[in-house]
């Protein structure tokens, strides 16, 4: 009488043994394979740049866009603000990049939505109305995707994921000299693509020599075989204007320095992309470790900060410095960060109402560095 229910028993622990097994397989997949998968169930996606976006974030969209379309989603490629700093627009201009200049929520392509670079939409009006379909980022912070998230904080670049997420898949960079026709694999990294994300590795990680892993490495090495040379040489080396170079000097004569730390304040400027640049600049000087440089163009005030300092982690830095600033916003990675402070009536002021001067705001930023704030 007993052998039927001792029989249930072993059928239900051989079912619940092979959905274990399921399950576990499923979530062992490599994230690329998991993501492509997500892509191919969607008609239409948005994929999402972070506000002003540099070419690691205009890299890893058009890397997402060309996985999409392969699996056949069609893919359209937005950002928020402006494309800034001659580097940022040589990368757009020399590799055409078909991306979308929006200003509103009602703008966005498509329900759905890939958030590249960045893990919570911002930049343009309605968008903590949006609600993410998937999240692909480097950076800290709590965002998440409804279907898909992947945020590897140890990583130097979004792009080092991306170019990962075509390996996971099959995938084989195209030399520029082939077309995807003449490549023997399920899917292809286009030229195009293979030499974006390569140069979205280089600017985020300082030619992979600052806050990269080993990740980055390999991503680099399996993207090399398609990169376009020629592209690469005119993205990394766009004319200078006087303007950046005149600010430059300005943040290198004008500088305070204390100890290993500097702070340098250029005024008004009339070019915003020519502050981070100078302080790339200013950190290179012998016996600094690490720089904030600030400007101010229409009512607002700049900041950029560079560290190569493990005592100083720039974006926690920045932070701390303008933590009770009114209308003050600033963050980062431990290499590099930056912030912006709105002024009123011509001056920063705390959520108290006190104002602070640009003095003052210097001494904050060195006693940030020094870890005494």
């Amino acid at each position: 009488m007993a052998y039927p229910a001792v029989a249930a028993t072993i059928v239900v622990a051989l079912l619940a043994t092979a959905i274990g097994l399921y399950v576990l397989r499923r979530f062992e997949r490599p994230m690329g394979t998991r993501f492509l998968e997500n892509l191919k169930e969607l008609d239409e996606v948005a994929v999402l740049l972070h506000p002003n976006p540099d070419p690691d974030a205009m890299a890893t969209g058009i890397g997402v866009a060309s996985l999409a379309r392969q699996v056949g989603t069609d893919a359209t490629v937005q950002y928020a603000g402006q494309v800034r700093h001659q580097e940022n627009r040589a990368f757009q201009t020399v590799l055409e990049l078909d991306i979308e200049q929006i200003d509103h929520v009602s703008d966005v392509a498509a329900e759905h939505v890939v958030l590249v670079d960045h893990n919570r939409p911002r930049g343009f009006a309605g968008s903590d109305s949006v609600l993410p379909f998937a999240v692909v980022d480097h950076h800290p912070g709590d965002g998440t995707g409804e279907t898909f998230t992947d945020v590897r904080t140890d990583y130097g670049a979004a792009s080092s994921i991306v170019a990962e997420y075509f390996e996971n898949v099959g995938a084989k960079p195209v030399p520029s000299a082939k077309h995807a026709s003449e490549v023997d694999a399920p899917y292809t990294v286009p030229s195009t693509v293979a030499t974006g994300l390569l140069y979205g590795i280089l600017t985020d990680t300082k030619r992979l020599t600052a806050g990269c892993s080993a990740a980055d490495f390999d991503a680099a090495g399996f993207l090399y075989p398609g990169v376009d040379e020629d592209q690469l040489d005119r993205i990394a080396n766009p004319a200078v204007s006087r303007e950046v170079l005149e600010l430059k000097a300005r943040a290198i004569a004008g500088r305070d320095v204390r100890g290993p730390f500097a702070v340098s304040d250029v005024g008004r400027v009339s070019n915003v992309d020519a502050i981070p640049q100078a302080a790339d600049e200013l950190v290179q000087l012998e016996g600094v470790t690490a720089v904030v440089v600030l400007g101010e163009r229409n009512g607002v005030v700049h900041l950029s900060g560079r560290s190569r300092d493990d005592r100083v982690h720039m974006g926690r830095t920045l932070d701390s410095a303008v933590s009770d600033v009114q209308d003050g916003s600033a963050g980062g990675h431990a290499r590099m960060g930056g912030g912006q402070l709105s002024l009123h009536d011509g001056a920063i002021r705390t959520e108290f109402g006190e104002s602070i001067s640009r003095e003052d705001l210097s001494d904050r930023l060195f006693e940030s560095m020094s870890g005494e704030v």
